[in-house]
């Protein structure tokens, strides 16, 4: 029994006058943010269905589970048979099919679609319609009655031969379970949920902004260098005085890596291998805090922004309290934040570890960041 997720993510999504599906919010897009849904909630394989200008962007993510990529059709009922045309007729299991554009859906609503589809053949998220529903052409004014109203969603999770039966028929509809309703059955409900809202207009949009800047996102990192000779000893930018220096492609700056990875964690990112490896010269001998400055920059085009910095130095020897303000300043300066916004502290082993032993010096750090108001 296996659990495939389709991911449909082949409109043009320029309603909004932009890409709503590969603009990230937060660090991610709509398409990461759902493909990672999707495994998350139990899919062990994707099909993602796509269009030409989306292709490069899906062949290049880092996820965990076998992707097969398919075209989509002009209309999403199109989309979805070519997405389930991709898995073979014999495949017994659960189809998980999914809008990229609801990309906020919470990990829990595609587990209990797919429970559902598991015990009852399909599993639907929807939400029964609350408010008062009218009819009415400007001069008629009718109240409906709400009562078995509901409102689909996406996920919705069906028995593979079972929604391939309901797609066999050149006919359209807006979703899975109208189809599967005409040729199968009625399929059954699940609570869905108002996070699992479609991004469809500048007020969806300013909604799923609205989400982010409500909780900052946290970011740890830490990094450690070989105390040796011969080499300049930069901390936070700071060139400190001392018969040893820090081993490394770059200037070894420790504090400044270890923030760069906790600002890049923070944003999901990778860490500072990725983005700056040690095997490109274009980094030999660099001044760490220009890959600062960098990584701020990649930050601000996600439209996001560092609201805090807690940094400490682990060494034994020089004493650093004479430098840390200076530290400050400097990492202050390069995330345009107030100084007061950035903490940095120095502790020793008391002797002990290679810290201790003045082998190396250590740094760890913490990094919060909010989206752009």
């Amino acid at each position: 029994m296996s659990i495939t997720g389709i991911l449909l993510c082949a409109g043009s999504s320029q309603r909004m006058g932009f890409d709503k599906l590969v603009t990230p919010i937060a660090g991610l897009n709509a398409i990461e943010r759902s493909a990672e849904l999707l495994i998350r909630g139990g899919c062990e394989k994707l099909v993602i269905v796509t269009n030409r200008d989306h292709e490069k962007l899906i062949r290049g993510l880092n996820v965990s589970v076998p992707v097969i990529i398919v075209h989509g059709g002009a209309t999403r009922t199109e989309s979805v048979r070519n997405g389930l045309q991709a898995i073979p007729d014999e495949t017994d299991g659960i189809a998980v099919i999914h809008d990229a554009a609801r990309c906020f859906t919470p990990v829990e609503c595609v587990r209990k679609c797919i429970d559902s589809a598991l015990l009852h053949g399909s599993g639907v998220l929807a939400i029964p319609v609350r408010d008062t529903l009218i009819r009415t052409d400007g001069e008629q004014y009718e109240t409906l009655n709400r009562e078995g109203i509901w409102r689909t969603q996406t996920p919705q999770a069906f028995r593979i031969e079972e929604i391939k039966k309901a797609y066999s028929e050149t006919m359209e509809a807006t979703d899975d379970a109208a189809l599967y309703a005409r040729r199968i059955g009625t399929p059954h409900l699940v609570q869905g949920d108002e996070k699992a809202r479609k991004l469809t207009t500048e007020e969806d949009w300013k909604w799923a902004k609205e989400m982010f800047m409500a909780y900052p996102r946290f970011g740890t990192g830490f990094d450690t260098h070989q105390l040796v000779e011969g080499r300049k000893l930069i901390l936070g930018g700071v060139e400190i005085p001392h018969e040893k220096g820090l081993l490394g492609h770059s200037d070894a700056d420790v504090l400044i890596h270890a923030i760069i990875d906790a600002i890049m964690g923070a944003a999901s990112l990778g860490d500072i291998g990725k983005a700056f490896p040690d095997k490109d010269e274009a980094y030999r001998g660099i001044d760490s805090r220009i890959l600062l400055r960098r990584t701020f920059d990649m930050v601000q085009k996600m439209d996001m922004r560092v609201i805090q910095v807690d940094a400490t130095i682990v060494c034994q020897r020089p004493k650093l309290r004479p430098y840390i303000d200076m530290m400050r300043d400097n990492i202050a300066k390069d995330l345009d934040l107030p100084t007061e916004n950035v903490s940095v502290k120095a502790t020793t082993t008391e002797g002990m570890n290679d810290e201790g032993k003045g082998l190396c010096v250590s740094a760890q750090a913490i990094a919060v960041l909010r989206a752009h108001e």
